[in-house]
Parts: C-alpha cells; structure tokens; sequence
C-alpha cells in the first residue's frame, strides 16, 4: 500500500506541476466546497494527491516511505486482513480529517488554497511512533534519531509553521491535526499501543 500510494501520489502531483487547472480542480478550496458541498465535497480527499512544488511532494512522500512500512507490518501482524483497509483509513483519514478545521476557519475566504498529504502522513507517522517510539529512523541515511525524536521535530517544525504562515499553499495546521488523528485512531484500534509505547520509552 505505501508504495501504491506514493505511486499515485507522485504521479498526480507531477502532472499537475505543469497543468495548472489539474491543480485547481483537486486543491483544496474550502469556499467552493461551502458553495457547492454536493459537487465539492470531494476536495476533502484530493488535496492529499497534490503538492506545491518538488520541495513539498519529496518532503511528504519521503516522511511517507520512511514511518508507513512498519505501520503496514504491524497492522498486518494484529489485523490480518483488516490491516490494509485500516492502514487506509489512517492515512485518508488523516488527509480528511486534518482540513475540517481549516474549512471551518477559510470557508468564506475566496482566496484560500491549500495542497499536499500532511494530514495523512502525520498520521502515519503518529502511529509509528507509538509502536516504535525508541526504533532509529535514518533521514538520507545520515541522520539518524529515534522514531519518537523526529515525532516531535516534525511536530515543533509545523506548529512553527502555522504560526508563521506564508503564503506557500502548504497547510501546516494539517499536520498537528493529522497527528492527533493519527494516535487517536490507534489508539481505538489497539489501545495496547500506549502501554508498549511507554514500556519502550521506559525499558529503553
């Protein structure tokens, strides 16, 4: 599924570099979906298979490919069969669950656009952490910290960044949403994973 996934997310986020109204269509636009939700309603998912640049999609889909193999292992390891459809749920999820604030806040704000699969990725990301939290993930292969370290880089990095905003396209509050998705739904599905998180952080 990661893989499936990036795979589709490069592809579509790479044809819509260069064909700008592709981009338009699957962005996130709370104004039109408040105009038209029937039609609109959509863009909740969308958004997630677009990026604002290369920097964006290489920065997510490489956070991606390093937390979500072990995610699909674990889940397929406790869920069987189950465990690719919940490894969906987590990552779309975390796409539409982490913009709900963000239409409510710009739902009459015309100019507002946002792309990429923050919101997925951070919850991802979350749910590895708590099965891994004391597990060395290593970014370029050079630099390498705790699953639980890079967590709250990636946190204090977004947080810093929706306070902060520029205009970039880039819903940064996507990722600290995204993340409580991402525990919350674990956690729902495996409460046991506090409980290990703790016995590593604690053993280790």
């Amino acid at each position: 599924m990661t893989i499936i996934l990036i795979i589709i997310t490069c592809i579509i986020s790479i044809s819509a570099f260069s064909k700008h109204e592709l981009m338009y269509r699957l962005d996130f636009q709370p104004s039109a979906i408040q105009s038209n939700p029937a039609k609109e309603f959509y863009r909740f998912i969308s958004h997630g298979f677009v990026h604002a640049d290369w920097a964006h999609l290489l920065f997510n889909m490489l956070t991606f490919y390093f937390f979500a193999p072990n995610v699909e292992n674990v889940f397929a390891y406790k869920f069987g069969e189950m465990g690719n459809v919940y490894f969906l749920l987590l990552y779309l999820g975390g796409i539409f669950i982490s913009v709900i604030h963000t239409f409510e806040k710009n739902k009459f704000n015309y100019a507002y656009h946002a792309v990429g699969a923050s919101g997925g990725v951070s919850s991802i990301l979350f749910c590895s952490v708590l099965y891994f939290p004391m597990s060395d993930i290593c970014l370029y292969g050079i630099i390498c910290l705790p699953g639980i370290i890079w967590g709250g880089i990636y946190l204090a990095y977004s947080f810093y960044m929706s306070r902060n905003q520029a205009n970039d396209y880039i819903n940064h509050d996507a990722h600290l949403f995204g993340a409580v998705y991402g525990i919350v739904l674990t956690l729902i599905l495996d409460p046991s994973a506090f409980k290990g998180m703790l016995g590593q952080i604690v053993g280790g």
